[in-house]
């Protein structure tokens, strides 16, 4: 049976440090997500895929050619791009602009010792390109690559220089060419000594320590060269643009030295700044201007791009004009007022804020319309220069996600949006949104709320099914587990986003008079806005309070009509908590809902019996209605039978529990344990009911899946065991696809970030006397380069069953350690 399996979605946060983030000229930008190097895509807002490979966390990416060589790029069929990692390890990758494939082209021999902080770059010509890049072990390693001229060809690699530079290591280093001296280079590197080092050399060989600029006072933290930019006398000079955690931003001016006067030792020239020469020329290097604006450390300067003033890229003209991002908060352009040619600040983006920490980084478009930054909470910001005579910077949408594992998602109760939790702190709702002119054909996935921001990383979730309004439940690294409600603000965005289609307008609670919530100061609870006697008064202009520095601004929950940015997710899409649910002895580790929506179960991280027990508790109430004792360790999973008669509990102690539940009165709930059993070698992650009876699955880090069945509600009968896994299996979910044949598809999710779908057959035992053995079947391996890079946390369908009205496809969604949540659309 020919399967095809599509990405519909990736949610994914960006590593948050320096030099992360590189925006190229295909005008993709690259940013690291955990392990994984993602890709996205600024007009449409979507990350595109994630590139596996890396063993460990994606400190910098850079792209060849990057924005700022665009205007030599028009004509390219194949991009490409470096990116570095913690462990030292750096990966060449290829992308294809005719069929918009990736492949992994080379791993860079002799890695650096430890991680990789900077990787620069510049295009010789179209074939020929060199990179440098240091690394935490005190080395700056130069490398000239050249690209083949045909897809699918040999990148040759050879590495031209070692630099050591001693214990205190370079962060941050900028590559050019010398004007008028063809063949020579300028690399300058600066880092921890609070020094810039100039070093020049040859496009064959060795760099030698040129001169050193001193000025700044604490660390310098990003350098980049500009292109020459000639005057009206035709002389032409290199412009250096220096920040530092000292706050301010330094221009340096590399100019030819006139050789005729070539009295080095007079105190002019002295006054003037250091001369160095490369080959037969001479250059002297001065401070051109310091740039004071910025509050806190300024963590990146950026040359505008050239823009091309011929078709094929030879003429051009280098705009002077900086880009600056700090954490303050704040990105600003600088630019030389035409009078006085004093730099001045002319755009500030951004805001002053109590919003936690500021940006990581800036980067132009290569067009130089848009500017984006990459922020503390793993965020983007993207402002575009909409104004046609005059500035006018308008914030863009962007791709959002989590930026630590996203421990476990749950779908809302018609499908109609995905909630997940993360150490982040986060649970972020994503849907898809159907009133934009997308540039797809298919709805664009966004986030569309952040309904609770807390003090804990959250470890489990799950949405109350059943009617009234939407409702979850989330348990963190604490004792309590914690009930919340969707306030009117969000119900009225959500009718936005799904056009109404979502089929729940019948069931629209009419009593919901709670607009919105506030966070406490401590970040644990959120407290509830009521929705005043004017509506209007609450839907004032977004942006109100958020430039006072009080420590928490006050929400203003507003109905939205477009996907929000990230200054409304978080502060202005909370939800209220309605209820704390107190007895665990640990911290909540797992939780569940029953199909009807009447019943909770929740686990936490135990080892002995007493604390682990499952908890039952009364939907609506919030009653405890049993505590349920059969393991010794923590409870990994708990899912419900679809009748819900049965809840099944698998275990750090390797063994399973299926308890009988039973509803006997109206707010009385029995329970008895119907079987404990050892079921694997090693700790049992994950388990998944058969939505057509009462057949489960459990997975393993003994690499198994087993296949059992409740029989006479009694005992269990080991039905199957799929074949040895190659990886530690760690999420399951089993999707009804025939009632009458009783099959169904079975996802496995492993520890390596791989997915694969099994198809099961005649699961039903027919007589007493001969028992059909379930046909099992591998339906599809996901192809790599569309799973996870790091472990799957959890797999969900979209629909425990698929009905005679569906479609061939079916959605599922998928979390990981990789800090991405995923959809996929499955022809089945």
């Amino acid at each position: 049976m020919q399967s095809r399996v599509e990405r519909v979605f990736i949610g994914a946060g960006c590593n948050r440090i320096v030099n992360n983030v590189s925006w190229g000229a295909c005008d993709l930008v690259s940013f690291g997500a955990q392990n994984a190097v993602a890709i996205f895509c600024p007009k449409t807002a979507q990350i595109l895929t994630t590139l596996p490979g890396h063993k460990a966390y994606v400190n910098c990416t850079h792209w060849l050619p990057s924005n700022k060589f665009a205007f030599k790029a028009k004509n390219l069929e194949r991009h490409y791009l470096l990116s570095g990692d913690s462990d030292g390890a750096i990966f060449l990758w290829e992308f294809s602009l005719v069929d918009k494939k990736w492949r992994n082209v080379l791993q860079v021999p002799e890695p650096h010792k430890k991680g990789v902080t900077c990787i620069s770059a510049i295009m010789v010509s179209h074939t020929d390109a060199m990179f440098v890049s240091t690394s935490s072990d005190g080395t700056v390693n130069v490398w000239e690559v050249i690209l083949p001229f045909s897809s699918g060809g040999e990148c040759k690699l050879s590495c031209l220089d070692s630099i050591f530079v001693g214990k205190k290591p370079m962060v941050t280093l900028s590559l050019v060419e010398l004007p008028g001296n063809y063949g020579h280079l300028a690399l300058a590197m600066g880092g921890l000594d609070s020094k810039i080092h100039i070093y020049v050399g040859e496009r064959t060989g060795k760099f030698a320590r040129a001169c050193e600029l001193k000025g700044h006072t604490d660390w310098i933290r990003s350098l980049d060269f500009s292109f020459p930019i000639y005057a009206s006398n035709e002389t032409s000079s290199l412009l250096l643009v220096s920040s530092s955690q000292d706050k301010g931003i330094r221009i340096w001016k590399m100019v030819l030295h006139d050789s005729v006067s070539n009295d080095e030792t007079s105190l002019a020239s002295y006054i003037k700044g250091p001369i160095f020469s490369a080959g037969s020329f001479s250059y002297q290097i001065s401070l051109e201007s310091l740039l004071i604006g910025h509050e806190d450390w300024v963590y990146s300067v950026e040359w505008q791009p050239p823009q091309s003033l011929s078709v094929d890229g030879v003429q051009w003209n280098q705009p002077q004009s900086i880009l600056s991002a700090s954490m303050d908060k704040t990105m600003m352009i600088w630019q030389p007022e035409k009078t006085s040619g004093i730099w001045m600040n002319v755009v500030t983006v951004g805001e002053l804020s109590h919003c936690a920490l500021g940006f990581y980084g800036g980067h132009w478009s290569p067009n130089g319309d848009s500017i984006l930054a990459h922020g503390y909470g793993g965020s983007f910001h993207l402002w575009r220069n909409v104004g046609i005579d005059f500035d006018d910077w308008k914030t863009q949408k962007v791709p959002s996600g989590h930026f630590a594992e996203v421990s476990d998602i749950s779908w809302g109760r018609g499908g109609e949006y995905l909630l997940s939790v993360s150490h982040d702190q986060t649970t972020r709702i994503f849907s898809p949104w159907c009133n934009e002119s997308s540039l797809e054909d298919r709805e664009a996935w966004h986030e569309i709320a952040r309904p609770q921001v807390h003090g804990h990383d959250i470890n489990c979730v799950t949405i109350i099914k059943g009617k009234g309004n939407h409702r979850f439940v989330s348990g963190a690294e604490e004792k309590v587990a914690r009930v919340f409600e969707a306030p009117l603000s969000f119900l009225k965005t959500l009718n936005h986003a799904t056009l109404n289609n979502s089929g729940l307008a019948d069931e629209f609670p009419v009593n919901v008079q709670i607009l919105g919530a506030n966070m406490s100061a401590l970040g644990l609870s959120q407290k509830p806005i009521y929705a005043q006697a004017s509506p209007e008064s609450n839907e004032r202009n977004n942006n109100e309070g958020l430039d006072t520095f009080e420590t928490i601004p006050e929400a203003v929950p507003v109905e939205l009509t477009e996907p929000p940015i990230e200054e409304q997710l978080s502060w202005h899409t909370l939800w209220p908590e309605s209820h704390k649910l107190y007895g665990h002895g640990n911290e909540l580790f797992s939780v569940c809902c029953d199909h009807e929506g009447k019943l909770v179960a929740s686990s936490c991280k135990a080892q002995s019996p007493s604390v682990a027990e499952i908890w039952l508790w009364l939907v609506g109430s919030w009653k405890s209605v049993g505590r349920l004792h059969s393991h010794s360790l923590t409870v990994t999973q708990l899912e419900f039978s679809h009748d819900n008669t049965f809840l099944l509990a698998v275990s750090r102690d390797r063994h399973f529990s299926v308890f009988a539940i039973k509803h006997s009165g109206q707010d009385e709930i029995s329970h008895k344990l119907v079987i404990k059993q050892e079921a694997h070698k090693r700790i049992i992650w994950t388990c998944s009911w058969n939505p057509f009876g009462h057949e489960f699955a459990t997975g393993s880090r003994d690499k198994t899946v087993k296949i059992w069945e409740v029989e006479n509600e009694s005992s269990v009968k080991l039905l199957t065991t799929l074949p040895t896994f190659k990886s530690s299996v760690t999420a399951l979910s089993w999707l009804g696809v025939d009632r009458q044949k009783n099959s169904g598809l079975l996802a496995v999710g492993m520890e390596s970030g791989l997915i694969e779908l099994w198809s099961l057959y005649n699961t039903k035992i027919e007589n007493k006397s001969s028992t059909v053995e379930p046909n099992v079947a591998l339906f599809v391996r996901f192809d790599p380069f569309v799973c996870h890079v790091s472990a799957v946390h959890r797999l969900k369908w979209r629909k425990a069953e698929k009905s005679e009205e569906d479609s061939t496809s079916m959605e599922l969604a998928s979390c990981g350690d990789d800090h991405c949540v995923r959809i996929f659309q499955v022809d089945v």
